[in-house]
């Protein structure tokens, strides 16, 4: 059992620089950035998404509380196209390191499906990495279906 709280201002500050580098690592593993421009573009890519920061309309960062009240990780989700209208968006989950394997990933899916029901969401859609085979089965097993499927192969 997960709570997902509304994210405080220390903790989006955190939240946004880790998963900006994050971003960024996870687009050079797969080869579809190089390292000397990842960080630049994530950049670039997260102030796109999130122009107000925390305060944009239609998005939700909440940190994930466990039932001991501490905070387990974070999640960031909002509308793909139109707020509360059609497919809300994960943008972004995470359970701290230290935290993971205990569940609370999957705790938080099933929190967030009122909350995205209640905003008026039909359907709720999310991007995992194709080399995540972890992140793969969490969704998987939580009932999210692969809609299409990018490939790519190296040339070197």
């Amino acid at each position: 059992m997960v709570i997902l709280e509304p994210m405080s201002v220390e903790a989006w500050e955190r939240w946004r620089a880790g998963a900006v580098r994050s971003y960024a690592k996870d687009k050079v593993r797969v080869g579809a950035w190089s390292a000397d421009e990842a960080e630049e573009r994530s950049e670039r890519e997260f102030a796109q998404l999130l122009p107000d920061g925390l305060a944009t309309p239609g998005h939700d960062l909440r940190s994930i509380v466990n039932e001991a009240g501490k905070v387990v990780g974070a999640l960031w989700f909002g509308p793909l196209n139109e707020i509360g209208r059609g497919m809300c968006f994960i943008w972004d989950i995470e359970v701290v390191e230290a935290a993971r394997g205990h569940g609370y990933g999957r705790a938080a899916l099933a929190a967030l499906e009122p909350i995205a029901r209640d905003l008026g969401y039909d359907a709720i859609g999310l991007h995992v990495f194709g080399d995540n085979e972890i992140a793969r089965g969490l969704y998987r097993s939580s009932g999210y279906v692969e809609t299409d499927v990018s490939m790519r192969k190296a040339l070197r």
